[in-house]
């Protein structure tokens, strides 16, 4: 069992940026690919990034490629979201998730076994 812990979610203004922390606990932290995703008012969860067991390799969705990072600390068990030049459209709830994913398909999100309660991030124009 993995417990998951997102914070760092807020109220900023487009072009600013905000960084998303996911704190681990239980089973080992360094076994999982670790990814965040997102969900709008009224539209289905999106997968946003995500980065390896070993943090050698990360993927992104192509709205966020190049304004997001997404990072991993093992020492703190935790993984960051990176989040910069912010557009009003990456308002959403933010879920970090685990998922022990060996056949590549990283965007699709039910290969994530475990998830966080989630985080509000709110970008306003």
């Amino acid at each position: 069992q993995v417990q998951l812990v997102e914070s760092g979610g807020g109220l900023v203004q487009a072009g600013d940026s905000l960084r998303l922390a996911c704190a681990a606990s239980g089973r080992t932290f360094s076994r999982y690919t670790m990814g965040w995703s997102r969900q709008a008012p009224g539209k289905e969860r999106e997968f946003v990034a995500r980065i390896s067991w070993s943090g050698g390799s990360t993927t992104y969705a192509d709205s966020v490629k190049g304004r997001f990072t997404i990072s991993r600390d093992y020492a703190k068990n935790t993984v960051y979201l990176q989040m910069n030049s912010l557009k009003p459209e990456d308002t959403a709830v933010y879920y970090c998730a685990a998922g022990e994913i060996y056949n590549g398909d990283y965007r699709n999100l039910r290969n994530y076994n475990y998830w966080g309660q989630g985080t509000q991030v709110t970008v306003s124009s």
